[in-house]
């Protein structure tokens, strides 16, 4: 029985950057970063005052989020910001793919598959400073529907009459990943013909920032020089910075998008997960559970690793997770230089669950155009990084055939996904 063969047709970003497709891709390939101060009642008397904040309209008129992408005004009352960030992403990926499915069966097979790491934590927050100031009466009627993480594709859903199945990955920073895993499976097995994955989250808040650095996770050495802080694989680096958007794509079966005359992007072409069993803040140094996810990946492609020529890590600029991945990568890979590496989150930080929705397409657009764009802030390379090539100081062009990229989460889940430059 011949395997069916997938592809990606529509992709769209809310991001640290700004947003849309290909103006955060000139901006990443630019070096340039969507990393700044907080708004001080957001950081006060926290250890870190920076994050990867998406632009308003106001702030950047080219390329700031306009709410009207997302709802109408009055729709947009009962939804917290990673639903209007998952609705906006969509919209662009779905305006990309030109699918807006009329029929019965068309709405019946097509499946929405939005994961969340947190979901809505600003409206729980903001919930719970209303209760405890003016009572539980002064809530609203649609608290809970506000932030539930399902919610992303429940609204995406209704709003586009999408009647296949509907899935919501909560696997923290790996969730991303998931979607579009998930997504591959349904049409691998026949369930559904499309799909709308990937991944959405608005986390930065007071408290959720307070637990992190509690944790000592996030960056707070660099709160004068934001664009600094993201620093992957340097040896100085210190947490990671918390950003926030959406990266949502339109998957579907090969036979489905030339049916009806839709253009292909890249080709989906593998997906692998694990679990490290080990810790629920920290993998394992030696990387296993991140190579055996890569492994799987490649292997459900039936490609060997030297047929990999670009990896979008999942390194967050924390010290102890990107050591493991660095461990990981030269297992599989080789300790000199088998593949060339780099971290987008050097220039959006780290979007914990949208994280793998967003680094899928940064991965497809480096196929796309042949280019790999570049781990900023890369100024003393980790011992560990030694023998690694990790694409710093400026975007690289360079032959690109196969692509992964990792999304690793806290409870040891990992996931990668592969993907093919589409040549017609």
């Amino acid at each position: 029985m011949t395997a069916t063969r997938i592809v990606v047709t529509g992709m769209g970003l809310v991001s640290p950057l700004g947003c849309g497709t290909e103006i955060v891709w000139r901006r990443l390939l630019a070096g340039q970063s969507g990393i700044r101060r907080l708004l001080d009642d957001v950081v006060a008397d926290l250890p870190t005052a920076i994050g990867g904040a998406v632009p308003t309209l106001e702030e950047d008129p080219e390329a700031g989020f306009d709410p009207e992408r997302a709802a109408p005004a009055k729709e947009r009352k009962k939804m917290d910001r990673f639903i209007l960030f998952a609705l906006a992403a969509a919209r662009e990926a779905l305006e990309q793919a030109n699918w807006f499915p009329r029929s019965a069966a068309q709405q019946e097979r097509t499946a929405t598959i939005i994961a969340s790491g947190i979901g809505g934590f600003g409206t729980i927050a903001e919930a719970v400073r209303t209760t405890d100031s003016r009572g539980p009466r002064r809530l609203s009627p649609f608290t809970i529907p506000s932030f539930l993480v399902n919610l992303a594709a429940g609204h995406l859903s209704i709003q586009h009459g999408f009647k296949g199945p509907l899935g919501a990955p909560v696997t923290a920073c790996a969730a991303g990943v998931q979607a579009i895993g998930d997504a591959a499976r349904m049409i691998r097995a026949g369930e559904v013909d499309i799909v709308v994955c990937g991944g959405a989250e608005a986390a930065i808040d007071r408290v959720s920032l307070g637990g992190f650095a509690a944790a000592r996770a996030l960056s707070s050495n660099f709160n004068e020089t934001p664009e600094r802080a993201s620093r992957p694989f340097d040896r100085d680096r210190d947490g990671f910075v918390m950003g926030e958007g959406a990266g949502v794509l339109v998957i579907e079966s090969l036979e489905h998008a030339l049916a009806r005359g839709a253009l292909p992007i890249v080709e989906l072409v593998g997906y692998g997960t694990s679990a490290d069993a080990y810790h629920l803040t920290a993998g394992p140094e030696d990387g296993n559970g991140a190579r055996r996810s890569m492994e799987l990946a490649l292997r459900q492609a039936d490609i060997a690793p030297a047929q990999v020529q670009h990896l979008n890590a999942h390194a967050t600029s924390t010290p102890v997770g990107d050591k493991g991945e660095l461990a990981a990568i030269k297992a599989l890979f080789g300790a000199e230089g088998g593949i060339a590496v780099t971290s987008t989150k050097s220039s959006t930080g780290h979007l914990l669950g949208a994280a793998g929705g967003i680094e899928a397409i940064f991965t497809a657009l480096a196929l796309r155009d042949q280019k790999v764009p570049a781990t900023l802030n890369l100024e003393h390379l980790d011992e560990a990084a030694q023998g690694v090539d990790i694409v710093h100081g400026a975007a690289r062009p360079m032959r690109i055939e196969h692509a992964l990229s990792n999304g690793f989460g806290f409870g040891g889940v990992n996931a990668s996904v592969l993907f093919k430059r589409w040549q017609g």
